[in-house]
């Protein structure tokens, strides 16, 4: 009897450890940023994304990278299943892997750098094995000291300066580990004159294809306008195509994100400001079109939910959103400023609370906005706000949990699960 007490005690005791590391319960926005300053480390904040919840809108927890500021950049644009989320520093050309799986206490997973002779990772997106395929912007080594385009030039197009030709990039597929599983060049030797610098890309699994576009993180470099296409299953490139460029406009200028619309077509936005829609991508001969064209330049990255598509528009200081039932002709629903200082950025979408959280380019603010899937209507949450009952999360001056204090500036953003 006192042996199955000793048993029962000690499985007890198991599983109350156990409950006791186990990830809490909570729905947390996760915040990439990097010290203001270029003076501290690039690190993850977290975030209450709990509309029902007290605190929400109030930092919980954030963790140091080991990666010093230069370009706080990319995360994923969404969750992935395990919790390890892939996150980058661009100019360094360092990326980390952090363990958010107890969203409470994130950590380093893993890091790495270059990886199978390719530098400079941009973006990270996951393939159905669970391994992230990730876009390089060169194959060897990569100088950004040029570097300084962000907000340059706002209110036009970059202009193609004829830096050298002959610039391309490659794909990488990476585990979780930050270990390269196989790679593949951009170059293609039809297309020598043409910048092939990866920037983006997107996974097709069910057509057994990869999207990628081309353009340069570099104001010396020229200006890309095509978008490739791969095999998935062997990373062979089976084409490199012009983007459409009709006279008179400039939105075929750098493409640069890819999102799969609701119609299985693939909608391009570019630094340009236009929306390219790409279509029969399994075929020989995809085609591409441009279907809108905003204004200014240097718009960012896009959402797209049920049949619109939320694009930042910074010129305007808001987020605009598209039907896009019509993929040839779409139509603007609606747009929200959110404030004449801020230039928008990047948007990510949570269909669990119907969010859309929203960074900018230069700013020390991360907004929150509901979004109606039925409708496309669009609204700043009040609810989310600072101390100072403003709307949004203050990066500006504060002491962070892990502790560093200074200003911040948040690029990536992504929701638990």
């Amino acid at each position: 009897m006192w042996r199955r007490l000793a048993r029962w005690a000690s499985a007890a005791l198991l599983v109350a450890g156990t409950a006791a590391h186990a990830a809490p319960a909570g729905h947390y926005l996760f915040a990439w940023a990097g010290d203001t300053a270029k003076q501290g480390q690039d690190f993850i904040m977290v975030i209450d994304a709990d509309p029902a919840s007290p605190g929400y809108g109030k930092l919980v927890a954030s963790a140091a990278s080991g990666i010093q500021t230069h370009q706080v950049h990319h995360t994923e644009y969404w969750m992935p299943d395990g919790g390890l989320l892939f996150a980058n520093d661009h100019i360094s050309g360092q990326t980390v892997v952090m363990d958010l799986r107890d969203p409470l206490h994130p950590g380093v997973h893993a890091s790495f750098k270059d990886l199978d002779g390719f530098s400079h990772p941009h973006s990270f997106l996951r393939l159905p094995n669970g391994h992230v395929l990730a876009s390089f912007q060169v194959e060897g080594q990569m100088n950004h000291a040029g570097m300084d385009h962000e907000m340059a030039g706002m209110a036009m197009p970059m202009t193609d300066i004829g830096a050298r030709p002959d610039v391309h990039g490659g794909l990488v597929e990476i585990d979780d580990e930050g270990h390269a599983v196989r790679a593949a060049s951009t170059a293609d030797p039809e297309r020598p004159n043409d910048l092939l610098m990866a920037y983006s890309l997107l996974p097709l699994p069910d057509i057994d294809r990869v999207i990628v576009t081309n353009s340069s993180m570099r104001d010396e470099d020229r200006i890309g306008h095509t978008y490739q296409v791969f095999r998935l299953s062997d990373l062979k490139r089976l084409s490199t195509n012009d983007l459409d460029a009709p006279a008179g406009r400039y939105g075929e200028t750098n493409p640069e994100e890819a999102r799969l619309g609701p119609d299985g077509a693939v909608y391009v936005q570019t630094t340009g400001c236009g929306i390219e829609r790409v279509s029969d991508i399994a075929s020989d001969h995809p085609r591409s079109k441009l279907v809108w064209q905003f204004p200014g330049s240097f718009c960012g990255v896009p959402s797209i939910v049920s049949h619109y598509l939320i694009q930042s528009v910074p010129i305007l200081h808001a987020i605009v959103v598209l039907d896009i039932r019509d993929g040839d002709h779409p139509a603007e629903v609606t747009r929200v400023v959110l404030d004449p200082t801020i230039s928008p950025h990047w948007t990510g979408y949570d269909a669990k609370t119907h969010r859309l959280a929203v960074t900018g380019y230069d700013e020390d603010r991360l907004f929150m906005l509901s979004f109606d899937p039925d409708t496309g209507a669009l609204a700043i949450d009040a609810a989310f706000h600072d101390d100072k009952g403003k709307p949004g999360f203050d990066l500006d001056n504060r002491t962070w949990p892990h502790g560093w204090t200074g200003s911040a500036i948040a690029h990536g953003v992504v929701f638990s699960k």
